[in-house]
């Protein structure tokens, strides 16, 4: 113990997952969605009475279709949101050219908020802003909860999200593929899917896996069921 340094202990005594790339966000969302949307989708298709060949396209339409319209919209997402950060940078860079004392006692103010005593916190805004460069960082810290240091990337989330999708989006739809697709078939595939996929995206938070692989099977029978149902209100019976 003697041979380590306390003052560094992201080194030895615990570390973080990396939060702000945005491939987790876009996997996980994507991966759900895949298998939500499209266990529904063959569910409505099926029941209205199509054949399998006709499910299986209706399937595989929806994964190219989904997981372009994914990939676009977490592109889109991620982009906006990080010109956002952009936009709040430069007020807060004009604000610091109008007002620095003003942006200074500001800061001083956010820290006593922390629990700074008021000569340590007007010390240390004051330190703070010896650096302009820091202290516009720190502002962004302090009042918006933001770093413009740790931006996801717009490419990163639109490809994560583009094949997770894809893969969550085919599980339902394998058994057609090998000839023994019939709807029953998509469900249990796309049930086990739906369990696998809950359990470890909750394995990986360190919640209960059995919770989040319960939870997003209930997601995706409520897509099911729904779907279902204005199939069978056609007045058609795919099960058989």
């Amino acid at each position: 113990m003697s041979d380590i340094d306390i003052s560094r202990p992201h080194e030895w005594d615990h570390t973080h997952a990396d939060v702000s790339s945005g491939w987790l966000r876009a996997s996980v969302f994507g991966a759900m969605d895949g298998l939500v949307s499209n266990v529904g989708l063959i569910a409505g298709i099926a029941a209205a009475g199509a054949p399998a060949p006709v499910v299986m396209l209706t399937g595989v339409s929806g994964l190219i279709a989904g997981a372009i319209s994914m990939a676009l919209g977490e592109y889109t997402s991620v982009r906006t949101s990080n010109e956002q950060l952009s936009k709040e940078l430069q007020t807060e860079q004009a604000a610091h050219l109008r007002n620095p004392v003003g942006e200074q006692a500001e800061l001083a103010s956010l820290f006593e908020r922390l629990g700074m005593e008021r000569g340590t916190a007007a010390d240390a805004a004051e330190q703070v802003h010896a650096n302009s460069e820091s202290a516009i960082k720190v502002h962004l810290s302090q009042e918006l909860g933001l770093s413009f240091d740790d931006q996801p990337s717009p490419m990163v989330a639109a490809v994560s999200s583009f094949f997770s999708f894809s893969i969550g989006a085919l599980i339902p739809i394998i058994p057609f593929f090998f000839g023994f697709g019939n709807l029953w078939w998509g469900l249990i595939f796309g049930g086990a899917g739906l369990l696998l996929a809950g359990g470890l995206a909750a394995f990986s938070t360190g919640r209960n896996w059995f919770a989040g692989a319960f939870r997003q099977l209930t997601f995706g029978a409520v897509a099911v069921v729904a779907t279902f149902t204005i199939g069978k209100l056609l007045g058609v019976d795919a099960l058989g």
